[in-house]
């Protein structure tokens, strides 16, 4: 066989004209000019890319011409903490010279079931976390192991393989991808000798940093608050009691007798006066919005959540669909606070559409409970917009997390709408996947606008529609009437101006049919 195809070469060389020196030229400069363009393209991506966790999206148009001016994003950025610009003294002694620079983390996860691409997934959200949080992840590890060690989470091990990790990159913070309890902290606390956090104290950061509005930061300090109740810690002065009277005497005198209150204790006492208090402002601020969902219901408004794992683009999908100019940020939990905005189908029929909070993989149950308020507007609405990242390396996962939590809200019962977001990034077969899996999807780009007619009318087709069936005869010097059906919530089949009035076919909903009923013909 190699002597045939060498004869082949031969008879195919013998064939072919011989090329000029200047021809040879041309060909190499051709070549040397290609590769440069494919190293220059991939070092402008490698640049672009470079320190960005892989559970963050990497496109380099962020927004588009609807999202408005981005005002509040404008304002997030005006002031941040750059990397690599940090002169700290290595003299301890110069502490007060040093300089603010960015928390280096090492992240650590546990591989107790799935497979190792969920555990890696897992890791890589963890790290989009921290990055959000702003913060520099340095180094990460995986354990293999059946269950966490009750002492200090990875086994005493594997966990003085983490101090070393630490010690050698220089990490002042580990972040575990998991929830600690106390024990467990202190105990790696005292093998790493660095400050310990769990995914939930991650969480609850960002969300303290990204809360806006009064209920939002009311919810926030809730979560955690209770979150920290249970983790007070206390040494020295921590553990002394109070004391009155002479003191410094043998005898303190009055208020000392007796074992008295340690300053933990006290600490814990005015955590829980602190969360009763916040409390009742959040429960003062529900009557507002259930006034607001309540007008919503009286005019038969049909509403729309829009509901999904955090970073999957729900904010752009509202700026696409209504230009409402909602923040827009590659960050995870960029929004928190729900955002409502008018809407309508082609046919006139109006309907309210809701922004809400993100989920995420083991959301903490603080948060669950403490955003519940906001998380009514997805229990109460006609429809929910479920929208999935199809470009994330488990966009099934994301599907479970969410819908876990919509259980624990009572809104598995509401129909729901699969919404395929980032299709221009996603992977064909990915999507493909998704289409047979979920019977009920659209496929859309809200960066390019792929797919959004298509996701105009399922939603046209999915909210409530006036069901009552009214044929009308509206004289001329009412007017009024005519101009509130066309405003209002009704489907308008037919209009026929006649000598009496205006001849109208149209379908309402229950409450306005009965105050049509002068004008109804029965002919």
């Amino acid at each position: 066989m190699t002597i045939n195809n060498s004869r082949a070469m031969d008879s195919a060389n013998s064939s072919t004209p011989e090329l000029s020196p200047s021809d040879i030229q041309g060909v190499i400069d051709r070549i040397l000019a290609k590769d440069s363009a494919v190293e220059t393209k991939s070092a402008a991506a490698g640049d672009s890319t470079r320190g960005r966790a892989l559970a963050l999206s990497d496109s380099d148009t962020e927004h588009s011409s609807h999202d408005g001016e981005q005002q509040d994003l404008a304002e997030r950025r005006a002031l941040r903490r750059v990397a690599g610009l940090s002169t700290e003294l290595e003299d301890v002694t110069e502490v007060e010279y040093r300089q603010l620079r960015l928390e280096r983390v090492v992240l650590a996860g546990l591989w107790s079931e799935g497979t190792a691409a969920d555990a890696e997934n897992s890791l890589k959200e963890l790290a989009a976390l921290a990055e959000t949080a702003g913060s520099e992840v340095l180094d990460g590890i995986i354990q293999r192991r059946l269950k966490p060690d009750p002492g200090t989470f990875l086994g005493s091990g594997k966990a003085q393989e983490l101090k070393e990790i630490v010690m050698a990159t220089g990490a002042d913070t580990v972040i575990v991808d998991s929830e600690l309890a106390p024990s467990q902290r202190r105990g790696l606390e005292d093998i790493v000798k660095v400050k310990v956090i769990d995914r939930t104290a991650l969480i609850l950061d960002i969300f303290a940093q990204h809360a806006k509005s009064r209920e939002g930061k009311a919810q926030v300090e809730l979560a955690q608050l209770e979150y920290l109740l249970p983790r007070l810690r206390g040494w020295g002065e921590s553990m002394s009691r109070q004391a009155g009277g002479q003191v410094g005497s043998a005898s303190a005198g009055m208020g000392s007798r007796g074992p008295g209150e340690t300053k933990i204790e006290l600490d814990r006492r005015k955590i829980r006066t602190r969360m009763a208090k916040l409390r009742r402002e959040i429960a003062g601020m529900k009557p507002a919005r259930e006034t607001k969902r309540a007008n919503r219901h009286r005019n038969s408004v049909p509403s729309v959540a829009i509901a999904g794992y955090t970073n999957a683009g729900k904010s752009s999908l509202l700026n696409r669909l209504t230009d409402a100019g909602v923040l827009v940020e590659n960050a995870l939990f960029a929004t928190l606070d729900p955002t409502i905005r008018k809407a309508q189908t082609e046919d006139g029929i109006g309907y309210t559409l809701a922004d809400t909070v993100g989920f995420v993989r083991s959301l903490p149950t603080q948060l669950v409970e403490a955003f519940r308020s906001t998380l009514e507007e997805v229990a109460d609405a006609d429809l929910i917009l479920h929208v999935v990242d199809a470009s994330h390396p488990d966009p099934e996962g994301q599907i479970v997390a969410v819908r876990t939590v919509l259980a624990e809200v009572d809104a598995r019962k509401v129909p729901e709408i699969i919404v395929l977001n980032k299709a221009d990034a996603a992977d064909p077969f990915v999507l493909e996947r998704l289409r047979q899996r979920e019977s009920r999807h659209v496929v859309v780009s809200a960066r390019t606008g792929e797919g959004i007619p298509e996701l105009l009318q399922a939603i046209s087709e999915g909210i409530p529609r006036p069901g009552v069936d009214l044929e009308l005869l509206v004289p001329y010097e009412r007017g009024e009437v005519v101009s509130r059906l066309h405003q209002q919530d009704a489907e308008i089949l037919s209009v026929e101006h006649v000598e009496d009035g205006t001849r109208m076919h149209v379908k309402v909903r229950e409450g306005l049919a009965a105050e049509l009923e002068p004008f109804v013909t029965h002919g």
